[in-house]
């Protein structure tokens, strides 16, 4: 029996049996451990999916597209036909209506935008309301770019389209005075039939934008009027009143596009292809903004026989409430292998070093209140700041392993020693979660910092 004692004294005694022991807890915490990443990203989806629904009630993201000028136009299409009394061939000419379409000469945009959180359970977003009016001119349009015959014109059946992402939350009526006549505008659902896709634009899927037309206007008239008081010009203004969330923007089709918008809003977001050029855009209250886009600074034409996708290019400004706290929850999680594995390595030496008994169970308890640690941080987070709810989470998960520790290891010393550990190995991570630009470079020093002192520690140590 004494060849079989010693055996099982030696097992238990084995620092290498200890560490292939500790080894595999690691490997079984890494279990619940993505249970707790899942729980973060979906967490983050429910956060998104009530936004969602928020935006959705009050009015969606706006783009402004327009307002351009549509002219439609006969164009011909020849097919050859077999005629079977003769058996000759002969040419059928097909008669097609098209359109042409022309951007402004000049477009301005004058807007306030008021914003206002609004809540839903835990969750808060913001909406705003916006108030501005869209001037500009149109040339007289010339139709000997297109190649299109002067007689082919139907000038009698023009008229003035925008184009909308956010129809139901525009407040008044939309009404363009256009040389001093006013005109509404009515919904189209049926333009996609006439609508092209501008090859020369990206891939990526276009928003959604919903057409308002005007009734039909006899444009050779007004040009014709403009002509005789000299000046070629067809003036127009609107007002675009409405309430929107996420973003306001507009697609600069005019050949000189400026806007000016004023705002409350302090989380200042500017994006798209263009941004303001005054350098005292931010103030105290918000922001007060300018933006000028020429037609050099732009890849496209002012007119076009067909509507081409121009959203990519649109700019303004984005409305929507940076929330960090799911990216530093996911962030955090992703150290959750170095945290136990760096706290186990921790007691493991104080084990080696001190021949105190640690059993496996004790190191399970332990991985166990590490996961805890990114629950409760998760939770406390979505109803406090991310720096509170670390600092509550780990200041709870470090008392529960000292503690724990002090009846392990039966003295004060090294809970005390465990608790200065964990404490700056959590303060570590924090500033590395809170870095950008150097988190890889601190995080490099960090760890090798702790390889030194774990490989200073370990040296007399007796592996055999």
């Amino acid at each position: 029996m004494e060849p079989k004692i010693e055996k099982k004294r030696w097992i238990q005694n084995s620092v290498s049996v200890k560490m292939a022991v500790v080894g595999f807890l690691i490997i079984v915490l890494l279990i619940p451990l993505s249970f707790v990443k899942n729980l973060v990203i979906e967490r983050k989806e429910l956060h998104q999916e009530v936004i969602k629904t928020i935006h959705k009630g009050w009015g969606e993201a706006s783009i402004l597209y327009g307002p351009i000028v549509k002219i439609p136009y006969k164009s011909y299409q020849k097919s050859t036909e077999i005629d079977e009394k003769t058996g000759k061939s002969k040419i059928i000419k097909t008669e097609n209506i098209d359109y042409a379409y022309f951007f402004p000469e000049k477009m301005d945009l004058d807007g306030t935008l008021q914003t206002e959180p609004k809540h839903k359970g835990i969750y808060t977003t913001s909406v705003y309301n916006v108030q501005s009016v869209l001037t500009g001119n149109f040339k007289c349009p010339d139709f000997n770019e297109l190649d299109i015959a002067p007689q082919d014109i139907l000038w009698n059946k023009a008229q003035i389209l925008i184009q909308l992402s956010n129809i139901k939350g525009v407040k008044d009526a939309l009404k363009i005075n256009l040389n001093n006549t006013t005109y509404s505008f009515e919904t189209e659902f049926s333009n996609n039939k006439n609508r092209n896709t501008y090859m020369e634009m990206s891939d990526n899927e276009f928003t959604n934008l919903y057409t308002l037309v005007t009734k039909e206007i006899n444009l050779k008239t007004l040009c014709d009027q403009a002509i005789v008081k000299k000046d070629e010009q067809l003036h127009f203004s609107m007002d675009y009143n409405s309430s929107g969330s996420e973003r306001f923007e507009i697609i600069p089709i005019g050949s000189e596009t400026t806007m000016h918008l004023k705002s409350n809003w302090k989380n200042t977001g500017f994006e798209g292809e263009y941004l303001p050029y005054n350098s005292d855009k931010i103030t105290q209250n918000g922001f007060d903004a300018r933006w000028k886009v020429l037609q050099m600074n732009r890849p496209f034409a002012q007119q076009f026989k067909y509507l081409p996708h121009l959203e990519n290019y649109a700019f303004g400004v984005n409305f929507i409430i940076p929330v960090d706290n799911y990216l530093q929850n996911e962030r955090a999680s992703k150290y959750g292998y170095l945290m136990i594995s760096l706290t186990f390595l921790l007691f493991f030496l104080i084990q080696t070093m001190s021949k105190i008994n640690i059993h496996p169970f004790q190191y399970l308890m332990v991985g166990l209140a590490l996961v805890i640690f990114y629950t409760l941080l998760i939770s406390i987070s979505e109803h406090s700041n991310f720096t509170t709810a670390y600092v509550v989470a780990s200041t709870a998960v470090i008392v529960l392993i000292s503690l724990y520790s002090k009846s392990i290891l039966k003295n004060l010393k090294f809970p005390l020693f465990i608790a200065l550990s964990l404490s700056a190995l959590y303060g570590f991570i924090f500033v590395i979660i809170q870095l950008e630009n150097y988190a890889l470079l601190v995080g490099s020093i960090g760890l090798f910092s702790i390889l030194a002192a774990v490989m200073y520690s370990s040296r007399k140590i007796d592996w055999g």
